[in-house]
């Protein structure tokens, strides 16, 4: 594996070297020799003029392959330089579950045309799986699941088999369904390759197997798969008709989707964003985030516009304040990252949020005693003012406290209210730690040193 990726970084960057050189005749036998994956990463990975020059030279029988390892955003780009014949022509060679979500990017008289071209079977078929949303298990599924009937032999199967000619890719079972078309169970194909010819497929076929609903969300559907190793899975509908089948590729899309999600949404981009896309699309779409950010800044400013004169007076104080509001931030961020993810692998339910709250608060109250007595004594000795080490402290342990309850509540209480968690969640930890980082500093120093403000 080492070795297959250094050949495809070679490859890469000897594509590149050609791009610079304005050799394009090499450039085009490159890049139609790499898979599709690899073509598709080239891509995503060059500005936008290098991006056009290069989807320019792909073959045409290549351009249906790549376009299904691109992104949403890049593959969108791409698409809208197209003529009507040249998507329509694109599309003929996509599998059902790749051009439903084609279909779903591209305007309505191209579909309505793309739709009209398909024979009556392949049209149901795409019609079937546009019916579910995109992120259930029936917006993920494939048409082409190969069934068969549990009273015939394993003989009949293999002449079946032989007079298809090909399987579909990744398959590893075949359906086995009555003659309602509703899903009984599985039988492997190993078990066909290697068992005797008059075996019927009942006596072979496993019915513990539990098939997946096609109205189940697309992340449930990937901890199944993670669960129980699976390949590939059946889908059936309300009332276990086979409808389909999901593979572990468009799972594995799934989880990547999800990780970037959580990674691009922490700093308000979106899971597809083109990392060279144009200046003004990045700049506007990154405007909005840091306007929400400046609010949560000014409303932390206001805390501390509260404390001026305490300030004047004790100059001390504007030295040592950040250090409270960042400890804040960063425990919380770290019980807001590990309740995140387990909300997300399903770990969280009602019996045991209790016990993850008084965890976490437990640990931040052992961590700010912790720091709290370290801060405590620099700051003192620092300023040469026992007082300022007791507020600093007193401060630190009221903070991440505080930070560890915001920490474990906020994703949970945001994800009842139907707010997503890893969009919004850092946000807003971060604004409450700064407000009682700040309020708690300034407010026991107004205290202490009432003296001086007298």
């Amino acid at each position: 594996m080492p070795a297959d990726s250094s050949r495809s970084q070679q490859h890469l960057k000897a594509i590149n070297r050609a791009l610079a050189s304005g050799t394009y005749t090499q450039v085009r036998q490159l890049i139609n020799n790499l898979p599709g994956a690899e073509a598709a990463h080239l891509l995503e990975s060059s500005p936008p003029r290098e991006r056009e020059i290069l989807w320019q030279l792909l073959h045409k029988d290549q351009e249906s392959e790549v376009l299904q390892y691109l992104g949403e955003e890049v593959r969108g780009e791409l698409l809208r330089d197209l003529s009507t014949d040249e998507l329509v022509s694109l599309a003929e060679d996509l599998d059902t579950d790749d051009l439903a979500d084609l279909l779903q990017e591209l305007p309505d008289h191209v579909t309505s045309q793309i739709m009209a071209n398909l024979d009556a079977q392949n049209r149901e078929r795409l019609e079937h799986v546009l019916s579910y949303p995109e992120d259930t298990a029936g917006g993920l599924m494939n048409t082409d699941v190969i069934t068969v009937r549990p009273e015939i032999t394993f003989e009949v199967v293999q002449r079946y088999l032989r007079r298809r000619g090909e399987i579909p890719r990744t398959t590893d079972n075949l359906a086995v369904v009555n003659r309602k078309n509703q899903f009984i169970g599985l039988l492997p194909l190993t078990k066909v390759l290697i068992s005797d010819p008059g075996t019927t497929v009942r006596e072979a076929m496993i019915t513990d197997t539990e098939s997946i609903t096609a109205t189940l969300p697309a992340h449930q559907v990937a901890k199944i798969f993670e669960r129980h190793d699976l390949v590939t899975a059946p889908v059936v509908d309300e009332d276990g008709m086979l409808v389909g089948r999901i593979t572990i590729d468009d799972v594995v899309d799934v989880i990547r989707e999800e990780a970037d999600h959580s990674l691009m949404s922490m700093a308000g981009l979106d899971e597809d964003e083109d990392t060279f896309g144009s200046v003004w699309q990045t700049a506007r779409r990154r405007a909005l985030w840091l306007g929400i950010n400046l609010l949560t800044a000014l409303a932390a400013s206001a805390v501390i516009g509260l404390f001026e004169a305490t300030l004047e007076k004790v100059v001390a104080l504007a030295i040592l304040m950040p250090i409270v509001a960042s400890m804040g931030g960063i425990a919380g961020s770290q019980t807001l990252t590990l309740v995140i993810r387990a909300m997300a692998l399903g770990q969280i339910q009602s019996n045991n949020t209790r016990y993850l709250l008084f965890k976490e608060l437990s640990v931040g109250a052992i961590n700010g005693l912790l720091w709290a007595t370290v801060i405590g004594i620099t700051a003192g000795l620092w300023f040469n003012d026992p007082n300022l080490g007791l507020v600093i402290a007193a401060a630190m342990v009221i903070n991440l406290v505080m930070a560890a309850s915001a920490g474990a509540l906020l994703p949970i209480t945001m994800k009842r209210l139907g707010i997503d968690p890893a969009l919004a969640g850092s946000v807003v930890l971060t604004t409450i730690t700064d407000i009682v980082g700040f309020f708690a500093f300034l407010g026991l120093a107004t205290v202490l040193y009432a003296h001086l403000l007298a």
